[in-house]
């Protein structure tokens, strides 16, 4: 194969990612003319359209989504030759970081993080945008967020993600709870009310898919929130379970309010938490620097991988 360079590598990773001449070139900061020229040599190189029309809209040719994962790392190789420079220079950068992730997220690690950050970074600055119903993949496209924490599995293919928890879910309940007074059964967790937490307001969930496939079992939610905070601290005036993360519950003060936690007696999923970001910024070295720094600090805090 002859006829390329690196740039012509970067433009055939980014045409693949965006599926898109115009938004390529808008990434890429050229004009599209100069983008098609490109896409046309990439196409005689290879032998390939590379983007081929799908009714309103292009999309990659299965030759390049075959192609997609060796040509980012070249790419990001190539990029780490310049590295090692442009990391010595955090001390008198700027950066903005705009992080999408939950309350609980935020409140155990929010603050270590950006102590952590301006460690070697001492202007940097972190927003934390709250979840939404706009899919992550689009923020993390569109630049609106740099970086997504969360357990979400519909991130569109491209999207990289790194994991950074594994956890699972643990009963909430205040100290003397009647439930502690015997055996913890599947049948004896349906004998009391439940509260379900769900942004979009769902009361169902895998503990209810559990109890009814494995026990024949419903249990009674009657009340649904839509964060794990707004209930914790009212659980010791009440005989109602909460289902929470383990994460959580290791940074509850159980003393000083009054409750305790048990685990289910149910075969639950794993959480799988992870952080995940565009890889147009996969060789940034800024925001590698801070993907690095999350993730070490991640294991620390959680302690669960």
């Amino acid at each position: 194969m002859r006829g390329y360079d690196l740039d012509l590598l970067r433009y055939l990773q980014v045409l693949i990612e965006e599926e898109s001449v115009s938004s390529a070139a808008r990434r890429l900061q050229i004009s599209e003319p100069a983008m098609s020229r490109n896409l046309a040599k990439l196409r005689q190189v290879f032998g390939d359209p590379i983007l081929v029309q799908s009714g309103r809209r292009m999309t990659a040719s299965s030759f390049a989504l075959g192609l997609r994962d060796r040509v980012q790392t070249v790419v990001r190789d190539a990029d780490r030759l310049i590295e090692t420079r442009a990391m010595n220079d955090l001390s008198g950068l700027s950066p903005r970081f705009t992080i999408r992730a939950n309350d609980l997220i935020v409140a155990t690690i929010a603050r270590p993080l950006l102590s952590t950050l301006r460690q070697d970074c001492p202007n940097c600055t972190l927003t934390f945008a709250p979840e939404s119903d706009d899919p992550a993949s689009d923020a993390l496209r569109q630049d609106v967020i740099d970086l997504y924490i969360g357990a979400t599995d519909t991130l569109k293919s491209e999207i990289r993600r790194q994991t950074l928890l594994r956890d699972k879910m643990r009963a909430l309940v205040r100290r003397d709870h009647p439930i502690l007074s015997e055996k913890i059964t599947p049948q004896s967790l349906t004998r009391y009310n439940h509260i379900s937490v769900s942004r979009r307001g769902r009361a169902r969930g895998p503990i209810d898919t559990a109890l009814k496939q494995e026990h024949g079992l419903t249990r009674r939610v009657i009340l649904t929130v839509p964060t794990y905070h707004a209930m914790i601290e009212n659980m010791r005036d009440t005989d109602m379970i909460l289902a929470l993360p383990g994460m959580v519950i290791d940074h509850i003060s159980m003393e000083k309010l009054g409750l305790t936690a048990f685990d289910f007696p149910l075969q639950l999923p794993t959480i799988d938490a992870y952080q995940a970001w565009h890889p147009r910024w996969d060789t940034d070295p800024t925001h590698r620097w801070m993907r690095e720094t999350l993730f070490r600090l991640a294991k620390d805090v959680w302690k669960t991988l």
